[in-house]
């Protein structure tokens, strides 16, 4: 395993600044770059084809965690990155995001699949025709946001739309959460997402608002068909009048009284589920 010669001890190395930066959304939109850690989703990232430009390793266990990567992927890793560069343990430890640093992180390219602020023409109803589609409004919690993608992607969902002022969907707690699926789902973020919605309906398809009012259906009470589409709001102020009005039909998840609301991520799962179970 062919590794740089240096073993970097200072935080002030260069290359080490270069990837703190990468905690601010500001550097990674600038640089397309963004940092996880861990070796699963190293792993993942390289199998989905992420262009890994640096890949930094704990000193202590470097050539360990090589082999296990060369196993995973099936293939000679000096081939998959850029650069892999060695970091003191205690370095190490100080600028894992990890509470239990697993020995890697990794600096990757911004993904192709997600789409930055499509255009939402005639050309972009075409492409998401026959896709199984949920949109996401206003979803601020990385966390939340990770966790849908993963959910989505296990429901078998081929395309997620969210609107532009959701989490940053390379934010470290967003990629965590996905545990990997981020790397091969594919999301489009849009500047009105109500103008998305009216686009959808004209293609013939039902938008359904996730919300509570006094037209809202029960999920579950109703047939879905494959072209439906289901929108999830925010966390504490739930869906805009402009998006409930632009879907134009609503539903409601039925819960007991000892709870307000579900976790926005668990209310996705469930409407994700009986939305496309049918189909899976």
């Amino acid at each position: 395993m062919l590794f740089s010669e240096e073993i970097i001890r200072s935080r002030q190395n260069r290359t080490v600044v270069e990837l703190m930066k990468l905690n601010d959304r500001g550097n990674r939109e600038h640089s397309r770059l963004f940092r996880f850690d861990g070796i699963k989703l190293a792993a993942d990232a390289i199998c989905a084809g992420l262009k890994i430009p640096l890949l930094f390793l704990k000193e202590k266990n470097a050539e360990e965690i090589c082999r296990f990567l060369s196993q995973r992927i099936s293939s000679d890793l000096e081939r998959s990155v850029g650069r892999i560069v060695r970091l003191d343990d205690d370095l190490f430890s100080k600028i894992s995001e990890e509470k239990s640093p697993e020995g890697v992180i990794c600096v990757a390219k911004y993904i192709d699949k997600i789409q930055k602020d499509d255009i939402i023409d005639d050309s972009f109803f075409l492409k998401v025709e026959k896709e199984r589609v949920v949109l996401l409004e206003s979803v601020r919690d990385p966390s939340n946001l990770g966790a849908i993608i993963r959910s989505a992607a296990a429901m078998g969902v081929d395309r997620l739309i969210v609107s532009s002022d959701c989490a940053d969907l390379y934010n470290a707690k967003t990629v965590r959460a996905s545990m990997g699926t981020l790397f091969t789902q594919p999301i489009s973020r849009v500047e009105n997402l109500a103008e998305t919605i009216n686009g959808l309906k004209k293609s013939g398809r039902r938008v359904f608002a996730a919300t509570l009012t006094k037209t809202s259906a029960a999920l579950g009470s109703f047939p879905t068909c494959k072209d439906d589409c289901v929108v999830i709001g925010n966390e504490g102020h739930g869906l805009s009048e402009a998006v409930v009005a632009a879907c134009g039909e609503s539903v409601f998840i039925p819960m007991s009284d000892r709870a307000e609301s579900f976790n926005a991520a668990v209310a996705a799962s469930i409407l994700m589920w009986e939305f496309f179970k049918a189909q899976n």
